[in-house]
């Protein structure tokens, strides 16, 4: 049986199955669906120092291949999530990612002060790139000094290790990623949504409030595949890949073009249980082809003209998460 373990920086997941923030959670409402323990993390819903009531309905919007979705960060603050949230994930089975977000720097680095302490906690997912705030402006992805910033200020912040989730909507993703790897960041997260929107032409109406929301499913992946090559060949730390995943080849094709893990969501809303079947279906597909290890993949894409590349460097050791 193929070797599934890999390792994003400092943290070991006993597979490179995580949830994507937003879509699976604050904490363990899902385990019914996918058992902690077949995933290699959870990632939470995004956390804020205080609560958001989140942006007016309609805020989802079902469309071709995929979903719009403007929820604008609602959660119930920090200081729900550490007295309601964090004392019943002292014994999740698997790797515990919280996702952080704000409006200002100091935002950022006062709610992973907070988290530093927490032993429930893993790592952090500093979320530098929801479309559906401050009117869409994306001010700390789309600017790679902003980004290194606000990296730098949570680094300072806390000892764990740091995932930057980084945004499709810019022209030069591998910048903002050295930003962020300069900042401080263990990984790199790619990608946050793309900036879409529909509209019923019978009525003139957009299917969200926001008229504009973030683009998530399977329709992004192309995009979500080619940010996450150009993130992996830019910087040396590792690259966790995120956009229109729903099947195991679709983990595999992340993992080749430079990512150590993927995070997967959209497709959960029609199928929650998905995430937990997809370790077993990569493992079988790996047996199939004789494939000992998973990490004998990442970064194995073979460029037009060239040798089998290394975008990424190999991931190491071995373990599960918690």
């Amino acid at each position: 049986m193929a070797r599934l373990e890999t390792s994003v920086g400092p943290l070991r997941l006993r597979n490179p199955i995580l949830s994507a923030s937003g879509t699976f959670g604050h904490g363990l409402e899902m385990q019914h669906f996918a058992p902690p323990e077949t995933l290699g993390g959870l990632v939470s819903k995004t956390v804020t120092l205080k609560p958001r009531p989140g942006n007016p309905h309609p805020r989802i919007a079902e469309t071709e291949a995929g979903l719009l979705n403007s929820i604008g960060l609602e959660n119930r603050g920090i200081e729900a999530y550490l007295r309601d949230v964090l004392p019943t994930m002292a014994n999740a089975a698997c790797a515990v990612v919280t996702n952080i977000g704000g409006e200002k720097p100091e935002d950022f680095a006062a709610v992973a002060a907070l988290l530093d302490s927490r032993p429930e906690v893993d790592a952090l997912e500093v979320n530098l790139s929801c479309p559906n705030v401050q009117g869409g402006k994306l001010p700390f992805s789309t600017d790679a000094k902003l980004a290194e910033s606000v990296i730098r200020g949570v680094r300072a912040a806390t000892k764990k290790p740091l995932f930057a989730k980084l945004s499709p909507n810019v022209t030069d993703i591998g910048e903002i990623a050295r930003g962020c790897e300069a900042g401080g960041a263990d990984a790199i997260t790619a990608v946050n949504t793309l900036l879409g929107m529909s509209v019923d032409w019978r009525t003139g109406k957009p299917g969200l409030n926001t008229v504009i929301g973030g683009y998530s499913g399977s329709g992004v992946k192309p995009v979500a595949l080619r940010c996450a090559y150009q993130c992996a060949r830019a910087v040396k730390i590792p690259v966790i890949g995120c956009g229109g995943i729903a099947r195991a080849s679709d983990v595999l094709e992340f993992l080749v073009v430079g990512c150590s893990a993927v995070e997967v969501g959209t497709s959960c809303f029609s199928d929650p249980a998905n995430l937990a079947r997809l370790a077993g279906e990569i493992e079988a597909l790996l047996d199939e082809r004789g494939i000992a290890e998973l990490a004998s993949l990442i970064g194995s894409v073979r460029l037009p003209g060239a040798p089998v590349a290394s975008c990424a460097p190999a991931a190491t050791g071995a373990g599960g998460g918690r």
